[in-house]
């Protein structure tokens, strides 16, 4: 039965109960509290109490999403491969997301390279840039090392004394490694047989208790994106934006071509509604734009992919978290392409065919080379050194790297959302009730239904629509 047919009447909920809406109203007053604060003379450099306290509730809400990162990918991506036994064809699922991330991406590098010859950033940059020392760069080499767990969970603990004879010590995550070690843990639980249907039941009862966690961290997301967008507006503001206007012109017309036009027309090509697509990914957009995090991000992007898109979720629990690592054609694309043209023209070096076949290969296979460390930042020193370009480039752009950051972070998880579904629908197991049904001011729309589960073999005639 269509969720447009219905028989059960929901209650109209008030404006001001809209998900959207309150995220909204968040951005305008984090953004009216941020330039306030910037009035009172707070700044990155002579922080005040309201910037103080923007910057902690924005990194608080972060932090908080980041712990439920590791046992939700665990647990999701173990739990998924052991419902892809009940879904056909999981080996070519798998091709295929792998396929439409590199055709997404190529066609983001594609018109990123564009963009870089036709509006020439790097000969319209102004004078006085300062070059500032990049925090990590990247290599081929330590992507390969990185695929190595660092221990069950690849998870990295560092720890010393401080001054006082005390004890610090941090816990840091790589994503990649998080996939690997969770892929080889369902694949042994699988090889184990009726031994492990227990450890599997357990890990799926897990999922389910974090999932709800989840989904009430998500629902404090105003409150958060109140502190992140307050606190972006005292750290950096616009000033930086001046001797930087074209680049930072380029790499947001290459962001709103790929949202508000690439994407949608793949949707309309697979017979999905663009309209439904845009109010369906929209938390997701908005929260990456605040957030600048993809993995931050994720608990959100799963479960928009699942419940408004209708991905189902056996298939969403291992797409999803996979997209994070490897499907970022804000940070692996459109940035390094632009960035290196930039670096290039700033420069006086004249690029080859060669080296632009260079960058369009980069941008494609080299986006897992950033899982678990600083994107964007070390995609483009990936993106020089395979080039040839000098890496003093990189130094020239940090100043205003968070307010692009933004941007590609916002088109880096729609595309992870978007893509799942388009390969669901071409292998008719999209739920097209849900990618359809009115979306009624919440993040997703049968939320009242939340524990109910979106199975990959529910029935799912109508999606041959």
């Amino acid at each position: 039965m269509s969720a447009t047919t219905d028989p059960k009447v929901k209650k109209k909920r008030p404006f001001y109960a809209s998900f959207g809406f309150q995220i909204i109203a968040a951005l305008v007053l984090g953004i009216v509290l941020g330039l306030a604060a910037r009035q009172f003379g707070a700044s990155a450099e002579n922080p005040t109490w309201l910037s103080d306290t923007l910057g902690t509730i924005g990194s608080s809400y972060v932090t908080l999403l980041r712990a439920a990162v590791v046992p939700l990918v665990f647990t999701a991506i173990v739990a998924s491969i052991s419902n892809l036994r009940r879904v056909q064809n999981a080996a070519r699922l798998a091709g295929q997301t792998l396929l439409w991330f590199a055709i997404t991406a190529l066609i983001s590098v594609s018109i990123a390279i564009t963009l870089g010859i036709v509006l020439q950033p790097g000969a319209r940059a102004g004078g006085g840039l300062e070059t500032g020392e990049p925090s990590r760069v990247g290599s081929w080499w330590d992507f390969l090392i990185g695929l190595v767990p660092e221990n069950f969970l690849g998870l990295g603990v560092r720890g010393g004394i401080d001054e006082g004879g005390a004890f610090t010590g941090s816990v840091s995550f790589n994503i990649l490694q998080i996939i690997v070690v969770s892929l080889v843990v369902g694949l042994a639980a699988l090889r184990a047989g009726k031994k492990a249907e227990p450890f599997l039941d357990f890990t799926e009862s897990l999922l389910k208790v974090i999932q709800r966690v989840v989904w009430w961290i998500i629902r404090v997301a105003p409150i958060g994106t109140l502190g992140l967008i307050g606190n972006a507006v005292v750290q950096y503001g616009w000033e930086k934006l001046t001797s930087l206007v074209w680049f930072t012109v380029a790499i947001y017309i290459g962001l709103a071509l790929v949202f508000f036009v690439v994407y949608p027309l793949l949707a309309k090509a697979h017979g999905l509604s663009i309209k439904q697509y845009f109010t369906g990914v929209w938390p997701v957009t908005q929260f990456g734009f605040v957030s600048r995090s993809s993995i931050g991000t994720l608990p959100l992007t799963q479960r928009v992919a699942e419940r408004n898109f209708g991905v189902p979720r056996s298939y969403a629990s291992f797409a999803v978290p996979f997209g994070t690592t490897t499907k970022m054609d804000g940070c692996a694309a459109i940035y390094p392409a632009i960035a290196a043209i930039f670096v290039a023209q700033f420069f006086d070096i004249e690029l080859t065919f060669i080296q632009y076949a260079l960058i369009v290969l980069v941008s494609v296979v080299g986006s897992a080379a950033t899982a678990g460390t600083t994107g964007a930042t070390v995609m483009l020193t990936l993106t020089l050194s395979t080039v040839g370009l000098p890496l003093e480039g990189v130094g020239l752009l940090l100043a205003i790297d968070p307010i692009l950051d933004m941007g590609r972070t916002a088109l880096n998880v729609s595309g992870q959302a978007l893509i799942p579904a388009i390969v669901a629908k071409r292998e008719k197991i999209l739920d097209l009730d849900l990618y359809n049904a009115p979306r009624e001011g919440l993040p997703f729309h049968d939320e009242e239904e939340a524990d109910e589960p979106v199975d990959a073999d529910r029935d799912t005639a109508h999606s041959a629509r």
